[in-house]
């Protein structure tokens, strides 16, 4: 069904395909911002900048060259590199479990400040680096996905993801 909004918007710009191309998608992109965000009001000003960019960008979009899915990633992926750049965003941890006890909340205390901390670290490196960290920690994409979607072969995305977990582990991980 994709295709076919998609296909619509570029032929002849359809509005009604357009919102139905964002409807589809928009809870899956807003969850990958708010991931890396956590707050409500930048993931959703974000996630419209988000597709108000594939709105702009889709008439140059090619099948041939990956699903729509990944395109839309990679434009997440770039659009939240460069929010970072401009403004300190905290990354909400990924377990967002329930506090059960004040032990619990120390722990996931310390796991917001190492995230932090890693977020912070991450933002400064180069941004093919940042966007295989986002795409495979927040949008839980496979290598395959994350290769597609930055036009690189799988082995240059594994390759460069394990080496900034060696680089996070020699940062952060205090038993080496």
């Amino acid at each position: 069904m994709e295709e076919q909004w998609i296909r619509e918007v570029q032929r002849s710009g359809s509005r009604a395909a357009a919102e139905a191309l964002i409807r589809a998608r928009y809870d899956e992109i807003y969850r990958f911002v708010y991931r890396q965000t956590g707050h409500k009001e930048d993931a959703m000003d974000l996630t419209q900048s988000i597709f108000l960019a594939m709105l702009r960008a889709l008439p140059t979009y090619r099948a041939e060259r990956g699903t729509f899915r990944t395109w839309l990633y990679r434009i997440a992926a770039n659009k939240v590199i460069d929010a970072r750049r401009r403004a300190r965003l905290t990354p909400l941890p990924l377990d967002e479990m329930e506090v059960s006890s004040e032990e619990d909340f120390t722990v996931r205390m310390q796991n917001q400040a190492l995230l932090e901390q890693i977020e912070s670290y991450v933002s400064g490196l180069e941004p093919q680096v940042q966007a295989v960290f986002r795409l495979r920690l927040y949008a839980e994409q496979s290598f395959p996905e994350i290769a597609a979607a930055l036009g690189e072969q799988e082995a240059a995305v594994k390759s460069r993801y394990y080496r900034l977990l060696r680089r996070l582990r020699e940062e952060f991980d205090p038993h080496g």
